[in-house]
């Protein structure tokens, strides 16, 4: 067989196979990309970007493991190139533990819900990294984060139900905050120095 003939059936292959992960990811990718956008068009043109990319992936012969993850990966990075062209910007990060005299909650750290689309969308990049680094908390941290932050549980309510003293359930939650800034705050500096 001769080198053409390989090639083609290569990138026949190729094509085959990209084909399969379009149709297979497109609604579920989609679906993510319009809970940030809200112009139909412009979720559309980053959906095609996206899949661009994939097949500029394919075609250097770049090995991708998890199709998924990195559809979505590339699909996030182009919202947030997006929303820099268009020079969005949300209120300044918060300080840090110790230089505020009191420590704001979760919520201070992100854009306002009742914002333009692009905070929204912003909001929406950043509640995905709060949901990813709850996973990385210990149980007991992230228990009481979600009790007391999320669903509004007094911190002796929460004590009476566990047994724990309040002490300790305020060292918790001071650690599972610390932690989850750390994580927004790295969010935020990517989103803003790319």
């Amino acid at each position: 067989m001769n080198a053409a003939l390989a090639e083609a059936l290569d990138t026949l292959q190729q094509d085959r196979l990209i084909a399969r992960i379009v149709a297979r990811e497109r609604g579920r990718l989609l679906k993510y990309i319009r809970r940030r956008i809200a112009d139909a068009a412009d979720a559309e043109d980053i959906l095609q970007d996206t899949f661009y990319e994939l097949l500029l992936a394919y075609r250097m012969m770049q090995p991708i493991e998890q199709v998924g993850a990195w559809l979505a990966r590339v699909a996030r990075n182009r919202i947030i190139d997006r929303f820099r062209r268009q020079g969005v910007r949300a209120r300044q990060f918060p300080a840090g533990p110790g230089e505020a005299a009191e420590e704001p909650g979760i919520a201070d750290l992100l854009p306002a819900a009742d914002g333009d689309p692009e905070a929204l969308a912003m909001r929406a990049l950043l509640l995905d990294e709060i949901e990813a680094a709850l996973g990385e908390l210990p149980a007991e941290q992230r228990e009481v984060f979600i009790a007391h932050e999320l669903e509004g549980t007094s911190f002796r309510e929460l004590a009476a139900r566990s047994g724990v003293s309040i002490n300790t359930l305020l060292s918790r939650k001071h650690y599972a905050t610390g932690f989850l800034r750390q994580r927004l705050r790295a969010a935020w500096q990517d989103w803003l120095t790319r």
